[in-house]
């Protein structure tokens, strides 16, 4: 007996592994997988940017990496007491010009050649529409709760997003030939748009995606994150009390079905055996002070020189100091 419509997946060909260089873009989605990845000690660099929701900014973002291009800053904007760049996630704005520059200056020297070295780039569409800067007519990557007078607000079309993508994957192709592009569609709904005026948004990032992965077969993926929770968990159970995102069971879901999908057999069991030092250094004993928890961290550490050895790369410096420290205090 079914409960429920499976989403059929293909497993992408061939799999991601720890040699693998990731760069995870897009909206908070994008966020939230990336994050994980690093978490799993994959080398993994997460929305330089910031989170980006529309498929222009991200794309406007991507060329500014590709051209290792700094912003002028002739989009900077003074609102409520904060500088904000029109190209950037509030997270970069900052009380001084000066320093809002720095921290994009920041990330820009943290994310410099990466279109050039990356395997997998991960494109998370969040909405398909967009807010254009009245006096420019630019695409903003953040509104930055400036008034809406500010701004124009349409809906992409479908040719648009092929259009720029198009362009754009092909301009990344002739610097980095190898790298390979899996884009997905948030699950989580933009109600502020209406939820009709939602759908339509989904239903255009969808068709976009589905003509580039055509046009460009075995370089261009997709992954039905959407469709995962709108099909096989449909049940407001799986969302968070906003009824709108996610709740934690549902993206632990998404994500084991996206590594089932990207990663070989090998990768998957290595990913267990990190988190399964995370999940010990979450732990907190009663007994701190305790021999059994001394032999715990102990435990720890021996794990963690079972991993680096065979993953030198591997960075568990935190980790190892966090421990270090514990077994200090029991001496």
């Amino acid at each position: 007996m079914h409960l429920f419509t499976s989403v059929e997946i293909n497993k992408i060909s061939p799999q991601l592994d720890y040699h693998d260089f990731l760069l995870s873009m897009g909206s908070c989605f994008a966020s939230e997988i990336g994050t994980r990845l690093q978490e799993t000690k994959m080398h993994c660099q997460v929305n330089p940017f910031g989170v980006l929701y529309n498929p222009m900014s991200i794309a406007s973002s991507l060329h500014s990496l590709l051209e290792n291009k700094f912003p002028t800053g002739d989009d900077f904007i003074f609102h409520e007491g904060l500088w904000h760049s029109l190209s950037f996630h509030g997270d970069f704005s900052a009380p001084t010009r000066e320093k809002l520059q720095e921290n994009i200056l920041h990330s820009f020297d943290i994310s410099k050649d990466v279109l050039k070295q990356v395997s997998c780039l991960l494109v998370t569409f969040g909405s398909a529409y967009v807010y254009e800067w009245k006096e420019t007519g630019k695409v903003v990557a953040n509104c930055h709760k400036l008034p809406e007078r500010c701004f124009n607000r349409r809906r992409l079309e479908v040719s648009e997003i092929v259009d720029v993508y198009r362009d754009l994957l092909q301009d990344i192709w002739l610097v980095n030939p190898s790298m390979r592009v899996l884009f997905t569609v948030s699950p989580i709904r933009h109600v502020r748009d209406g939820l009709h005026e939602n759908q339509l948004s989904k239903s255009t990032m969808l068709l976009a995606i589905d003509q580039l992965e055509h046009m460009h077969s075995g370089k261009v993926m997709y992954f039905p994150a959407y469709e995962l929770l709108m099909d096989e968990l449909r049940d407001y159970r799986f969302y968070a009390e906003d009824l709108l995102h996610p709740s934690r069971v549902a993206v632990d879901y998404i994500w084991q079905r996206f590594t089932e999908t990207c990663f070989n057999q090998e990768t998957l069991m290595t990913m267990k055996s990190v988190k399964e030092v995370k999940i010990m250094m979450d732990h907190r004993p009663l007994h701190p002070e305790s021999e059994e928890y001394n032999r715990f961290l102990h435990q720890i550490l021996l794990k963690i020189e079972t991993l680096s050895e065979k993953y030198p790369y591997f960075d568990f410096d935190k980790e190892k100091e966090s421990c270090l420290t514990r077994l200090n205090r029991l001496h």
